[in-house]
């Protein structure tokens, strides 16, 4: 797994190679894409949805573990097997593409203005961007961040630590199925809620650490004090922890109201009483991201290198 993120921190997933194969998420997103469409009746029961919604995340988390299994037991002994596990598992993990994508907004603002931020950020979050001003589009690419820094970068490399490729292959089906059909939409409240639930029980553990390793890297009493008082009063029973944390270690408030659509979802704030954000603290979030997964990546090592003793 280390390998697998210095890999994926280095090169990232190469322009030559998706073009050519695409990307192992789109496959996953393939599959759940074309079972939703064939389980997903909406002339049926909630009863049945529900049920029908956890065979198929329950049959495309199963089937990405066995992959990942099959794989494992494919390769060969020694340091040629390890280097190809480390390449496939960078596939997965996105420490790169995450840094890189936030940093767009950041350098928008510096280069472009407001409006290509609103754009940068358009791409990686689904709220409306359009009518932003700069502390709610600051605001957006942070939590979007600390968030994924969990999704991303922690949860798989957990897994992936204690399973192998079928701990890692496993979790992003599930992350996957959660992105594509775990929403509160009257389309897939229903037939994904089992995903959704799966993710949130995927994430329990990982979210609390990238909060923690947020609060340690940052060096801040305030950020633990902030995490552990707001991270319950998020929506989602994981994503408070990192962003609370992150709130918290940078002195600027998160979440709060937010528009999907035509939906407006009146959150409450985390580390309320705090300014908002600007354009600069994205930079100060990125540079505590980079502390963080240098300190993931220490800490794999240690578990590594004690195993090995």
């Amino acid at each position: 797994m280390v390998a697998g993120l210095a890999i994926e921190a280095v090169v990232g997933w190469p322009e030559a190679v998706d073009k050519r194969i695409g990307h192992p998420i789109r496959w996953f997103g393939w599959l759940v894409e074309r079972t939703e469409r064939l389980g997903n009746r909406q002339s049926w029961s909630r009863s049945a949805r529900i049920a029908t919604g956890g065979f198929v995340a329950l049959f495309v988390v199963a089937l990405a573990g066995w992959i990942g299994l099959g794989i494992q037991l494919f390769l060969p002994a020694g340091w040629l097997g390890l280097a190809l596990m480390a390449l496939i598992a960078s596939s997965l993990i996105a420490a790169r593409s995450l840094h890189d994508h936030v940093a767009d907004v950041s350098e928008a603002f510096d280069a472009a203005g407001i409006a290509t931020a609103r754009y940068s950020l358009s791409r990686i979050v689904g709220r409306a961007t359009v009518d932003l001003d700069e502390p709610a589009i600051a605001r957006a690419a942070i939590e979007s961040l600390a968030e994924n820094t969990s999704d991303g970068v922690t949860a798989p490399l957990f897994w992936g630590a204690l399973f192998g490729l079928p701990g890692l292959f496993a979790y992003k089906a599930i992350n996957t199925l959660d992105s594509m059909i775990g929403h509160r939409s009257a389309r897939y409240e229903a037939f994904g809620k089992v995903a959704a639930r799966l993710d949130d029980l995927a994430n329990l553990i990982p979210a609390r650490l990238t909060g923690i390793l947020f609060a340690l890297c940052a060096g801040s009493g305030r950020a633990i004090q902030v995490m552990f008082r707001d991270a319950g009063r998020h929506r989602s029973p994981n994503a408070g922890w990192p962003e609370s944390a992150m709130a918290g270690a940078l002195g600027i408030r998160l979440s709060g109201p937010r528009t999907y659509g035509e939906t407006t979802s009146n959150e409450p704030w985390l580390n309320s009483g705090a300014r908002d954000p600007s354009g600069a603290d994205i930079r100060h979030a990125l540079e505590l991201y980079r502390r963080v997964v240098i300190a993931i990546a220490f800490i794999l090592a240690l578990l590594g290198w004690a195993d090995l003793t």
